[in-house]
């Protein structure tokens, strides 16, 4: 058993990863799915899309490699974080389309909670706060609206769960329905403190809590899938945020990872203390090994990498992504163009799920290439927003490593932007899949191929640290102008 295979199932594509003894990519497959927009703010995915993706994903990889199930030692599974689906225990079947994380449907839910002076709860208990972006109010809708949904959920008919969950029921045939403490972390039923879910929040929200999975730990026996030509333990599951923190070994209170894909979204871990945001950051568990939980604040950014998609795709200014930091490097420097990407409402620090998107400060001679740059900039601007957020909470002397990674991290421009605008080293490793890179590393370590935490750790190298480049006065300069920028999308 000489391989870890690493299923990576995200926003837009599933991939699965093959790594060898070393830990090293040997092999990818990967495959994109639909999106489904069926009303402004709604965003859905076709479950059964999505489970047949990781499957075909799963041989192609392995048949490429001419790796056989067994030669297997485990499955590690990573997975877009708060998407929530409801199916039908005896079938498997869906009963709806998953609702995405992106999706702002339950915003009128959490107005009416937070009205009426529930958020101060919810938040000491899940380290979350009322919006639409996690799953909680996602269930509630679901019940709420489908017809007999909820007597069907009381009976324990239907069960519910993230993308894991629901992958791991279908590798098992439906013999377990389990859930890892990073994915239950972000469902906003979750008692962070106590490890357990919460019978007061699922009955704020009306989910019966009969249709909840097991939670354990992110290394651990999640039963077996016997559908890829033989029989393979699933011995590692992990949110894809929490995946890429282990996967760049930020085991250390003070070690931060961001992550730039569709989203963005920064963890700085905390150690074995939660510690309570002042700054509308979210307290979150960052891993759970051996029954103990290690915590993180995190700040998410709902549009990063999809900023760039939306050149590519909605401006057709550009033909892929990576034309977008030589198009940007090509601006006048003299413009002072801000983009606010709200397309789907605003994330931490502001929270405003019915913000959108606007552009500021454009001229005649505004184009193609300061477009492309405003877009760009966007994604630093709020990694700032973050940044200045977590020193806050964390202690502003304190030192935060900050590592980097997904598909943004590999372009220089950016990243040496992203360095001038926090005015801090940015580091960036040479192994870029840190997701499924954590998610493989969980079931290799579970399944003894693997080394431990600290093992693991000094194996991270470092392809190239940015460092700040930009005058102190020019980079407060620029942030004052995002800034104004953001209000103004704001009260608009």
């Amino acid at each position: 058993m000489t391989h870890i295979l690493a299923i990576d199932q995200g926003t837009t594509s599933t991939r699965a990863i093959l790594f060898d003894a070393q830990m090293r990519a040997v092999g990818t497959a990967q495959m994109e799915f639909t999106q489904h927009f069926p009303q402004e703010g709604w965003v859905e995915h076709d479950p059964e899309e999505i489970w047949e993706s990781t499957l075909k994903v799963c041989r192609d990889v392995m048949a490429a490699q001419g790796v056989s199930a067994s030669q297997i030692a485990g499955i590690g599974i990573t997975n877009q974080r708060e998407t929530t689906v409801v199916w039908d225990r005896a079938t498997g079947r869906p009963v709806h389309n998953a609702i995405v994380w992106q999706d702002r449907r339950t915003a009128g839910i959490c107005e009416r909670f937070r009205s009426a002076g529930c958020e101060d709860d919810v938040t000491a208990q899940t380290g979350l706060l009322l919006d639409p972006y996690f799953s909680g109010t996602k269930v509630k809708w679901l019940l709420d609206t489908l017809p007999g949904a909820r007597d069907r959920a009381e009976a324990g008919e239907l069960l519910f769960g993230t993308i894991d969950s629901f992958l791991i029921w279908r590798l098992t045939e439906g013999r377990v329905h389990a859930t890892d403490a990073t994915n239950a972390a972000r469902t906003l039923l979750f008692d962070i403190h106590d490890g357990t879910w919460s019978a007061e929040i699922c009955d704020l929200l009306d989910v019966p809590m009969e249709m909840l999975p097991e939670v354990r730990d992110c290394a651990a026996d999640f039963g077996h899938t016997t559908l890829l030509g033989g029989e393979i333990p699933i011995l590692g599951v992990a949110g894809d945020q929490q995946a890429a923190t282990m996967g760049q070994a930020c085991f250390r209170p003070g070690m931060m990872k961001s992550t730039y894909g569709t989203g963005c979204f920064a963890l700085l871990n905390t150690g074995t203390t939660p510690v309570e945001s002042q700054n509308r950051l979210l307290t979150t568990v960052a891993y759970q090994l051996d029954g103990q939980r290690s915590y993180a604040l995190e700040g998410s950014i709902f549009i990063a990498g999809a900023a760039v998609q939306w050149l590519r795709d909605g401006l057709g200014i550009i033909e892929n992504a990576a034309q977008s930091g030589e198009l940007a490097a090509q601006a006048d420097p003299t413009q002072k163009v801000v983009l606010v990407p709200a397309f789907t409402g605003l994330g931490a620090p502001y929270w405003q799920p019915d913000c959108r998107g606007a552009i500021f400060g454009l001229t005649r001679n505004s184009g193609r290439p300061e477009i492309a740059r405003a877009a760009l900039e966007s994604i630093a601007y709020q990694t700032r927003d973050l940044w200045q957020a977590m020193q806050g909470d964390w202690g502003s002397d304190a030192h935060v490593i900050l590592r980097v990674d997904g598909g943004m991290s590999a372009s220089d421009w950016a990243m040496q932007g992203l360095a001038d605008l926090l005015g801090a080293p940015v580091d960036r490793p040479v192994m870029q899949e840190t997701t499924a890179l954590g998610a493989a590393w969980l079931a290799g370590m579970r399944a003894g191929v693997y080394p431990d935490q600290a093992g693991f750790a000094e194996t991270w190298a470092l392809d190239r640290r940015f460092e700040p480049a930009m005058p102190a006065d020019a980079r407060d300069a620029a942030y004052a102008r995002w800034q104004r920028a953001v209000q103004a999308a704001m009260a608009f």
